[in-house]
């Protein structure tokens, strides 16, 4: 065993350069995926073996939404198990029978029937990838109908139907394109002309694509999915208002959108620069807006006790509620979050670029992925950005769930300061139950995953043990 594995080794170091990328490429991709598989299993075993509500929960969670709540669980993680099996698996197989270099070559016969050439390089680059996210979308299709309709339906989140599910994929996948090919080939053009500096000149563009996207993506392109109205005049929005101007928030307007089509999950958040900030809140957080509380408000004959089990289930926050979780997501824009954020972001984008640049006349990078004869600006963003930089994201990706659990802490003292500790208490007692989260996790998968406390260390350090 021992002189195999000696040979086995004098092999490996004998082989080409461009073999050992892709060797080792395949290899880092499967460690991330068995790490994240590992991961994903000792979370299972909390939600197989956790059957009774552990007595610090008693006061928080009562047995039924317990039991459904890590009923759904289990089954999103084992979907997750296969959904996760399969993406790995396809990208092996894209990769050892080379998938990418053929695609590549199917684009230049496409552009070519158009009279395009080779010397068309950025006309191939956008064929290349309306091939390559078609095949995405179809491929990705079946998964994101059985999560819809079979396990999102199965546990009672799902509002859409088949047909309003794919008119919805189309319309994505029409918009996508719309600001993917022309943003890609301005930054193909940047790159191709922009001489030694030319990631300094592809970072500020791509910084300025991402500031014109957040600020017109609510505007415009949410609404082409969600319709959005404005908050109705009434005690909530004077509320949000009168808490805004307390902490010079400058707001401008806050919308409800129609979240309640799609799904009955929850949420909230705010959006804008400068001077002209918007709040969005989603109806099924709000309890006086939910269409799922209207169809199932308990009879006036009710018994008491029936009562009291429906008025527990019933969906979103109430308004001193909802001002409390507003208060939280004030508190990332008061405490520079947000900037902080997008700082980080660009810092990051900006040595990537700076590296592409160092590492993109290597040719051993594309002959690595079957490029033997070309060296397509685009392939090269696609392996050194995918591929090349793999183990840095996933350090980088683990640190920014640190910083986020951490930003996350500070956004509830905040709101603790601002005297709302109990109803965010309350909230996220809520907001846990109506998303069937589940309040006991793995340490491991929790430190990995989590990007946001679990449940039970929030209200710790809220110093609340509030009775629901």
């Amino acid at each position: 065993a021992h002189q195999w594995l000696g040979l086995a080794m004098e092999t490996i170091l004998n082989l080409p350069i461009e073999n050992k990328i892709f060797y080792a490429v395949l290899v880092f991709s499967w460690t991330v995926y068995l790490w994240e598989a590992y991961l994903a299993y000792r979370q299972r075993r909390i939600y197989r073996l956790t059957l009774q509500v552990p007595q610090e929960l008693g006061k928080i969670m009562d047995t039924d939404t317990f039991e459904k709540s890590r009923l759904y669980q289990l089954d999103k993680s084992n979907f997750s198990f296969w959904s996760g099996l399969y993406s790995e698996t396809e990208g092996t197989l894209i990769l050892l029978f080379g998938g990418i270099p053929f695609v590549w070559k199917v684009a230049g016969t496409v552009t070519a029937r158009f009279g395009l050439g080779p010397e068309y390089e950025i006309f191939q680059s956008l064929s290349f990838l309306i091939l390559a996210t078609l095949f995405s979308a179809f491929t990705g299709l079946p998964w994101s109908i059985y999560n819809t309709f079979v396990i999102e339906e199965k546990h009672g989140f799902n509002q859409q139907t088949l047909g309003f599910f794919l008119k919805d994929a189309v319309k994505k996948f029409i918009v996508t394109q719309c600001i993917l090919l022309p943003v890609t080939s301005l930054l193909l053009y940047i790159i191709k002309i922009g001489g030694d500096f030319f990631f300094i000149y592809a970072w500020l563009f791509t910084l300025g694509v991402s500031l014109v996207l957040v600020t017109i993506y609510a505007d415009y392109i949410a609404p082409l999915f969600d319709k959005f109205t404005p908050l109705p005049e009434g005690e909530l929005k004077e509320e949000i208002e009168s808490m805004s101007k307390s902490i010079s928030f400058p707001l401008t307007k806050v919308y409800v959108v129609e979240g309640s089509k799609r799904s009955s999950h929850s949420n909230a958040y705010f959006y804008g620069f400068f001077k002209n900030k918007r709040i969005v809140l989603f109806d099924t957080l709000l309890e006086d807006y939910s269409p799922l509380n209207k169809d199932g408000e308990p009879e006036t004959d009710t018994l008491t006790e029936d009562k009291s089990k429906l008025k527990n289930k019933k969906q979103g926050c109430n308004n001193p509620e909802v001002l409390a979780v507003l208060g939280h997501e004030l508190g990332h824009w008061k405490l520079g979050h947000t900037v902080k954020n997008i700082v980080i972001s660009q810092m990051n984008s900006f040595l990537c670029f700076f590296l592409f640049a160092v590492l993109i006349g290597q040719k051993e990078l594309f002959m690595a992925f079957g490029f033997y004869n070309s060296q397509p600006t685009l392939i090269g963003l696609m392996i050194i950005f995918q591929f090349i930089f793999s183990p840095y994201n996933e350090v980088l990706s683990f640190c920014l769930t640190v910083l986020s659990r951490r930003f996350e802490f500070q956004a509830d003292s905040f709101a603790r300061g601002m005297g709302r500790a109990s109803e965010l208490c309350s909230a996220l007692i809520k907001l846990n139950k109506d998303n069937l989260g589940f309040p006991v996790a793995d340490w491991l998968f929790s430190m990995w995953h989590y990007s946001h406390p679990p449940l039970l260390e929030r209200l710790r350090a809220l110093g609340s043990t509030k009775q629901d």
